[in-house]
């Protein structure tokens, strides 16, 4: 399997993609998504997972409220993974998780997910590469559970972003009222940290791709946007849906 190395792939829009002909092109896919998403409610057949992981700062919150938040509220449920509760944890990490997968008709979004505990417990020491390796496998066995008797369509989006833009957007924090609210003492010294998650995302990359990734350059939220309408436009164009007509 190719190793992914983040390093290698740009955080930036591609230099051919001009800004306001894609943010156009935006609005048209926001649009289509609508009509999608009301057909995927109405015939109730699949079901549909958008799995977000990213770095603090790299945007996941604007991204759900500029591209999901278009959408029916009825037929669309966001989910946050923080810090366990003592509940969580006295279960399999994964048991959390499971409550909050979709129901057909349904688009569920992870704000955060099942990766953090292969990737915030590996930064911090809470677990062994051992542990980390079983439980890689677990989310492979979920996934595939998911996926092939739960008629569920998982999308996972690893929002890229380069360490100068994540500092600048920790910087607003500090200084734009509607987002000091975001500001965390916590941030500055998980900052220190980015060098050695982009490890364990790319580990994580390498172990759990049987569903793949999807790497969206996200320094700017207009192409990280474009990019992941797109993405979920083909996703539900692609299921061939139909209106189930007048019940019998």
């Amino acid at each position: 399997m190719r190793k992914i190395r983040l390093e290698a792939i740009s955080t930036k829009a591609p230099h051919d993609i001009e800004k306001e002909a894609t943010k156009k092109r935006l609005e048209a896919l926001l649009e289509e998504l609508d009509e999608l998403q009301n057909l995927l409610y109405a015939q109730s057949r699949h079901a549909v997972l958008v799995v977000i992981q990213g770095m603090d700062a790299s945007g996941k919150d604007g991204l759900i409220r500029r591209v999901l938040g278009r959408l029916n509220p009825e037929g669309v449920q966001v989910a946050s993974f923080k810090e366990p509760t003592p509940t969580e944890l006295a279960h399999d990490f994964l048991w959390r998780i499971h409550q909050q997968t979709p129901a057909r008709g349904r688009i569920q979004v992870f704000n955060r997910s099942h990766y953090e505990d292969i990737l915030v417990t590996r930064v911090h020491r809470m677990i062994t590469d051992e542990v980390a390796k079983k439980r890689m496998r677990a989310i492979n066995d979920f996934e595939w559970l998911l996926t092939e008797h739960g008629d569920t369509h998982i999308l996972k989006y690893y929002l890229h972003t380069s360490s100068e833009e994540r500092h600048r957007r920790l910087e607003e924090r500090l200084s734009i009222p509607s987002k000091m609210w975001k500001y965390s003492d916590n941030d500055t010294k998980e900052a220190k940290l980015w060098p050695e998650y982009e490890k364990m995302y790319e580990d994580c990359f390498a172990h759990c791709s049987k569903v793949p990734w999807v790497i969206v350059p996200s320094d700017q939220n207009w192409y990280k946007e474009y990019v992941v309408a797109k993405s979920l436009r083909d996703t539900l164009k692609g299921l061939k849906m139909k209106y189930p007509g007048l019940k019998k």
